[in-house]
């Protein structure tokens, strides 16, 4: 079961990780709104693949368009905290418990 246990934490740990960089990549996207970056650029083009459709689908889902501000951003982080808040939590318990 300690094999179980150290493969549920680390897989917690690596999703927490992941979440964190994804979380910063959000933020960098919604600073970036605020200028007019070079849409060639490499890192802008990158920052806009990885954010850009999951805020589509989120303004699709719940309307997040007031006026000309997009709180889409927002709502994903907030969702990436909520994730990191319960299914990382949840995860280092049951390798506690497992452990």
């Amino acid at each position: 079961m300690f094999a179980m246990a150290n493969l549920l934490s680390s897989l917690a740990w690596t999703l927490n990780i992941l979440l964190d960089l994804y979380f910063w990549v959000i933020f960098i996207r919604a600073i970036m709104s605020w200028f007019n970056p070079n849409p060639y650029n490499p890192f802008v083009r990158t920052i806009y693949r990885l954010v850009d459709p999951v805020t589509y689908k989120i303004s699709r889902i719940i309307p997040t368009r007031f006026g000309m501000v997009d709180l889409s951003p927002f709502v994903l982080m907030l969702i990436i905290v909520f994730l990191q808040r319960f299914l990382v939590k949840t995860l280092y318990d049951l390798a506690i418990r497992m452990g």
